[in-house]
Order: C-alpha cells, then sequence, then structure tokens
C-alpha cells in the first residue's frame, strides 16, 4: 500500500526493516516473516501502529466492527477497535469458541485448518473491517471472509500488515485489500 505521506512511506520502510525473516519454519521450504520483531520494539510498534490508525482512517464506507484472525490479528484488530471505538469479535481455531458457532475449513501453504465464528457476534449488514499480519496464500482470509457472510457480515476492506505477493493470495479474496508491506 502506498500512502500519500511521504511520512508514512517512509514509516512502513522502517517497519519492513524490523520484521524478521526465518527459513524453514515450520516446515522445510516455507520463509517465515515474523512480525512478532516489531512488537518486541516498542518504537517501531508504535509506528506501526500509527500506520494501521492511518490506513483504516481512509477506508471508505468506513467499518462499523473489527474482526481479527487467530492468533497475531488479535495483537492488532483491538488497537484498531479501542482507537475507533469500534466493537472487536475474534475469528478462531476450531473449538476455541464457546457457544453457537459456524465452521469453515481452508488450505494454507503448509496444510488445513478450520477457522470458527461466533454467530450473533457481528449484526446483519453490519460492515466489518477484517485485520490479520500476513496475506500468503489467502486461505486464511478466503475463509475468514466466507465465515463473515455466513453469519451476515458486510467485509469492508481487509487490512494485512505483510502480503507475499508471489503466492498470489488475492486471487481467493473478494474485495478491498489493504496490506501495508510486501516481500
Amino acid at each position: 500500500m502506498k500512502f500519500q505521506s511521504k511520512e508514512t512511506n517512509a514509516k512502513l520502510d522502517i517497519i519492513k526493516k524490523h520484521i524478521a525473516s526465518f527459513p524453514d519454519f515450520p516446515e522445510k521450504g516455507i520463509l517465515f516473516w515474523d512480525i512478532f520483531s516489531v512488537l518486541q520494539k516498542p518504537k517501531i510498534f508504535k509506528i506501526l501502529k500509527e500506520v494501521l490508525i492511518e490506513a483504516v482512517k481512509n477506508i471508505h464506507p468506513p467499518p462499523d466492527c473489527v474482526v481479527s484472525l487467530d492468533s497475531r490479528g488479535f495483537l492488532f484488530g483491538p488497537l484498531i477497535s479501542l482507537e475507533f471505538d469500534f466493537p472487536f469479535v475474534p475469528i478462531r481455531k476450531k473449538g476455541k469458541l464457546p457457544g453457537e458457532v459456524v465452521t469453515s475449513t481452508y488450505s494454507k501453504e503448509y496444510g488445513e485448518d478450520a477457522l470458527e465464528l461466533q454467530v450473533g457476534s457481528i449484526k446483519q449488514g453490519q460492515r466489518v473491517l477484517l485485520v490479520d499480519d500476513l496475506l500468503a496464500t489467502g486461505g486464511t482470509l478466503s475463509c475468514a471472509t466466507e465465515l463473515i457472510d455466513k453469519i451476515g457480515g458486510e467485509v469492508v476492506a481487509c487490512l494485512v500488515i505483510i502480503e507475499l505477493p508471489k503466492l498470489n493470495g488475492r486471487k481467493l479474496i473478494n474485495g478491498n485489500i489493504l496490506s501495508l508491506i510486501e516481500f
């Protein structure tokens, strides 16, 4: 994502320099980009928060709630939620949410998994901002948008910090994808 502000683009360059990578994790042949390295540096984490807030201010129509994905999305969704006074809704891995849930499965770059969303956590027609740390093959985000659709929400944007465009994950997502940094 390129911002009109040179200052914001400079902030993105700073953040990008602080994202660590780990080859052959969690499996051989996977290059893992780790956002935790940014969180370990409070000054850089603060810069990331500022950029996330600026990105959300430019989403039209504006969202009514923030939904984040288990587990790294939980580090950023609540920051945005509190800043804009939006409700926060988690999407979790299967078996982690109480009450009635909807479930969807997806394939990822190194296996298969399932996600769940509590029924009633999003109102019919509510505009949703979906937040996660990474867009790789698109399986997780696609699964999450499916869950939101199933319970009547409308995804107005997917906001990810890191995108791996070579894996072409965008092709699975219908809608507005805002990625801050590409590797």
